[in-house]
């Protein structure tokens, strides 16, 4: 029986992961809105936190860059969706304690969940490993209390969560809130400084010259066929429509499970403050409410979120407030597990137990149906064009200097090679030089401002009268190289032509390098050891949680030699 509580959870975490994400395992990358994998990302500067916009992919691009020349690209996503997919199922089944059913309810209720399936289905994937690791933080912050030392696993869990700015500031509330002693400070709070420095150093170094927009109503909580507070409840209410499973909008799906959510939490309240103890308990429930709060204010005063995004160095992390509801997560599935297990025990004899059991590891599942197999097929995979890799050999074999800009300059395409899904332009990760992005986004026929301040200075060159004069603009503001996706609905800016010569030229791509002298943009010798610096304090990190292991297994070989 031990075995089977030990190894019943990771197998149906390990089902429900292949059954959320099914035609994404095929071969091909699976490219949906915010996310963008390629084969062979190249580390360029940009990702280490030098280029001019605000770091919101450091240090996740470049630690992908890095990873994926060991694990091809392909591969290494599945790896990262499936593998996160698991490791937080597991994770909310050691939170729920050591009842079989108690896990089985948590592994369900915490990744058959909206929060997964529409942070999956958007791209959202860093602040997916987050969510992933937020339940082993909680329980290596205890473990750090007692023992008042980092183990060998939370370096690594801390570095996995830190991946995004969202997804570090969620994963240090949880290790903070949980593991803080007065002892432990200072070597806590080190970790996990270090573990978000590049980020940390490279907003910091961005903040004079870099806004959010204001729309802070665009970005704020839905209601997903609910009311936007109890959607909250259920972890629901992302702010774009199009990544909302077709059951949340059924009124009677969504509310059967807040119920079910309230009722089992309601129950499991009283066993779960004895079985964690108060700090444990208290520090979760402090994270439910951080998360749950900063969720609706996002709904119920956006335009006091929007003015903190504007004006408020760093205050754009607050804009998608929903991104917080990952801090209801841990909670909420072992409240729900120790409910589940309380209402059982209440009926009388084994079969009985067993049909409840099962039904409350099922019913995510049954309430919401469409979200299986890939948001019903929703997320397949695809396959890049042949001219993607020709162009990237051309410039590998001959690059000019200077940065590269993609017309049509717009931030998302939605090419039919991707089966007409929506994705930020996969081009300019797909080829080597930095590169200069629109960020400017389009929500509900709003056009937001970006955040790059060269995007303006782009559009004032393009809309120069003549391609020389376009090109001499394009170059003082550092742009080498023009790249123009020609089976792209082209609009305004995608029709003005710039002077160059031709690099590449395929059937729905061509690439120019400028004429004209390109200004090297330069980085300060600050900026170069401050993110150095950063960049240090993080394979730091690393390198601790190495040497952890080293000790840990050293201790294992010689007990068992010892014992022997």
């Amino acid at each position: 029986m031990d075995q089977v509580r030990r190894w019943a959870p990771a197998a149906w975490a390990l089902a429900l992961a292949v059954l959320l994400l099914g035609p994404a395992l095929a071969p091909g990358y699976l490219l949906t809105y915010d996310m963008v994998w390629v084969p062979d990302l190249a580390l360029r500067g940009d990702f280490l936190g030098l280029g001019t916009a605000l770091p919101r992919a450091v240090p996740s691009d470049a630690v992908v860059a890095v990873l994926d020349q060991v694990v091809p690209g392909m591969l290494l996503q599945k790896v990262v969706l499936l593998g996160g997919l698991v490791l937080g199922g597991i994770g909310a089944a050691r939170l729920a304690g050591p009842s079989l059913l108690a896990r089985l309810v948590a592994t369900s209720v915490y990744v058959w969940s909206p929060f997964v399936v529409e942070r999956l289905w958007i791209g959202h994937w860093p602040v997916l490993l987050c969510w992933a690791v937020l339940p082993w933080v909680v329980l290596e912050g205890v473990r750090f209390r007692d023992q008042g030392r980092l183990g060998a696993a939370l370096p690594f869990l801390l570095l996995a969560g830190s991946l995004s700015v969202n997804a570090g500031l969620m994963t240090a509330a949880a290790v903070l809130a949980v593991g803080l002693t007065r002892r432990g400070a200072a070597r806590l709070v080190t970790a996990v400084v270090a573990a978000n420095a590049p980020w940390l150093v490279a907003g910091l170094l961005h903040a004079g010259d870099a806004t959010s927009s204001a729309a802070g109503s665009v970005f704020g909580l839905h209601g997903d066929g609910l009311p936007a507070p109890l959607a909250a409840l259920t972890l629901g209410g992302i702010w774009n429509a199009d990544v909302v499973p077709g059951s949340r909008d059924v009124i009677v799906l969504p509310l059967v499970y807040a119920v079910a959510l309230v009722a089992a939490a309601v129950a499991g309240a009283r066993p779960l403050w004895r079985r964690l103890g108060r700090r444990t308990t208290g520090a979760l429930i402090a994270l439910w409410v951080a998360g749950y709060a900063v969720a609706l204010l996002s709904w119920a005063a956006p335009d006091a979120l929007g003015a903190v995004a504007e004006h408020v160095p760093g205050g754009g992390v607050l804009r998608d407030g929903t991104r917080f509801l990952a801090l209801c997560a841990p909670l909420t599935a072992a409240l729900v597990a120790a409910g589940a297990v309380r209402l059982a025990e209440a009926l009388a004899g084994v079969p009985l137990r067993v049909v409840a059991g099962v039904g409350a590891a099922l019913l995510p599942l049954a309430l919401m149906p469409d979200a299986g197999w890939g948001i019903s097929g929703e997320l397949r995979t695809a396959s890049y064009p042949g001219d993607y890799a020709a162009a990237r050999a051309t410039l590998a074999d001959d690059r000019p200097g200077g940065d590269l800009l993609v017309l049509p300059f717009s931030s998302y395409r939605a090419p039919a090679w991707n089966h007409g899904r929506p994705v930020l332009d996969p081009l300019p990760r797909y080829l080597q030089p930095d590169y200069v992005v629109d960020d400017r986004l389009s929500v509900d026929g709003r056009l937001l401002a970006g955040e790059d301040p060269r995007g303006p200075e782009v559009l004032a060159a393009l809309a120069l009268p003549d391609p020389e004069a376009r090109a001499a603009a394009l170059g003082r503001i550092g742009i080498g190289l023009v790249a123009r996706e020609t089976d792209t609905p082209q609009g305004t800016t995608g029709e003005t032509p710039v002077a160059g010569t031709p690099v590449y030229t395929g059937d729905d791509l061509e690439v120019i390098a400028i004429d004209t002298p390109v200004r090297d943009r330069g980085v300060s010798a600050g900026w170069w050891i401050a993110l150095a610096l950063a960049w240090g304090s993080y394979l730091g990190v690393l390198a601790v949680g190495g040497w952890n292991v080293f000790q840990f297994g050293s201790a294992t070989i010689h007990r068992k030699s010892g014992s022997g």
